[in-house]
């Protein structure tokens, strides 16, 4: 018996594997995607949506392929796995992916065929979208040239292909690689940190899709998690899944702010946070708190 059984849980609320039926529309994840929409929709080019690491990028990119219906929309996404690829992997890979069949092995008769690809897309009523996720590991000159190269594909007043590039914030700098590229942003987004509020009913959703009956944290551990979590997701969930771990090892009923910095040391988080902790609203939870982060800074 583990602790989604312990604590009747349907499934297990905080787990970092991706899931749709987890997905949290926040008030950053709903401006983002708006913006990304009409970028698409009005054929801009390219648009840019950056954030740091467990910031949510993939689940967002993962939602907007499925937001575009293919009755609107012809769309891909590429995930860089590393660092080696080449303009001809890429080219290949969105010739595949938009529909071209049996792509040549010559870059220049592949651009013809994805050129007429996207021609006939067009004719059918229909928008090309290419998603390229961890966008930071296109860290060569050439790769940024290739990704100019299709954005000129076009017919008279109008792009025949959006590119959207989700990455880390040094993505920026990659881009600078090849400064006509970059001049051709026309949106960018940035995903931060989670706001403490943001937090709380983020966890509050992970909970309710799980089937949780009853809060299984102490309000006071609310404000601890978003701290010492600095409100990433990624560290949320890892921080919450142990807490709720070792609660159902201790066959506690509740997640304490006790367990919660147990588990945080536990995960070398402590060391990562200076700021002070967020007033809790019941002054008994308070003062737990100020106790605790008192004990911290003494260590």
């Amino acid at each position: 018996m583990g602790y989604t059984d312990y604590f009747n849980f349907e499934r297990e609320p905080f787990s970092n594997a991706p899931n749709d039926k987890f997905y949290f529309n926040g008030e950053q994840h709903t401006q983002a995607l708006l913006r990304l929409k009409y970028s698409v929709d009005s054929n801009k080019g390219l648009a840019v949506l950056v954030g740091g690491v467990g910031t949510g990028k993939t689940t967002l990119a993962r939602r907007m392929l499925d937001d575009l219906p293919i009755e609107q929309y012809e769309s891909s996404l590429l995930v860089m796995i590393h660092s080696a690829i080449t303009p001809e992997w890429i080219l290949s890979r969105i010739c595949m992916q938009l529909g071209v069949r049996n792509p040549e092995i010559s870059p220049l008769k592949m651009l013809k065929q994805l050129y007429e690809r996207l021609l006939q897309i067009e004719r059918e009523g229909r928008k090309a979208v290419v998603l390229i996720d961890e966008a930071q590991m296109l860290q060569t000159r050439e790769l940024m040239e290739e990704f100019r190269g299709l954005l000129n594909l076009e017919i008279p007043d109008k792009k025949l292909l959006n590119i959207i590039f989700f990455g880390l914030p040094e993505l920026d700098k990659i881009m600078q690689l090849d400064e006509p590229l970059a001049q051709r942003v026309a949106f960018k987004y940035t995903l931060k940190p989670f706001t403490a509020d943001a937090s709380e009913s983020y966890i509050k959703h992970r909970l309710h899709v799980a089937g949780s009956q009853k809060m299984p944290f102490e309000a006071a551990a609310l404000p601890w998690i978003h701290k010492l979590s600095g409100g990433v997701p990624r560290l949320i969930n890892t921080l919450c899944d142990n807490a709720l771990f070792e609660t159902y090892l201790r066959r506690r009923t509740e997640v304490s702010v006790q367990i919660i910095k147990n588990v945080a040391e536990d995960l070398g988080l402590l060391k990562m946070q200076k700021s002070p902790v967020p007033a809790a609203d019941d002054s008994d939870d308070l003062d737990e708190i100020e106790m605790i982060f008192e004990d911290l800074e003494e260590k």
